[in-house]
């Protein structure tokens, strides 16, 4: 597996509209995009730093994947991406070598990526997400 570049940082957090003014007003960024994932019980938005983006991620569900994070591990880094191609060969090649997938195969995430999780306990803790945007 060889990722091109880190797709994004998720970042947990209990307020998007306090967190989207802390990144514009304090660091300068600018949200250029925010949507709701339905399907991850989740709303996002997003910032562009050089290449790499930062995603903010407020649950809309406390039952929902961010919403038990938070309510375990408090605000903050949730999981870092990857950008590769081919993700399904990339899974496979991943579960071959031994790492527990959240996701066997991809679905359908923010901005119209294809994603997957590999589980922290075979990534050393780190919650790994590997994007494939597949539109271009």
């Amino acid at each position: 597996m060889t990722p091109s570049h880190i797709e994004h940082i998720g970042i947990a957090v209990t307020n998007l509209e306090t967190a989207i003014n802390f990144y514009e007003k304090v660091l300068g960024l600018k949200c250029y995009h925010i949507e709701e994932v339905a399907e991850q019980k989740v709303r996002t938005a997003f910032f562009m730093v050089g290449q790499t983006k930062i995603e903010l991620l407020e649950s809309t569900d406390p039952e929902g994947p961010i919403g038990k994070y938070i309510a375990k591990k408090g605000e903050g880094i949730h999981h870092i991406a990857f950008a590769v191609e081919k993700i399904e060969d990339q899974l496979a090649h991943a579960e071959k070598l031994g790492v527990k997938l959240i996701d066997s195969t991809p679905r359908k995430g923010a901005e119209g990526l294809d994603i997957a999780f590999l589980h922290p306990k075979s990534t050393n803790g780190v919650l790994i997400e590997l994007c494939e945007n597949k539109k271009g």
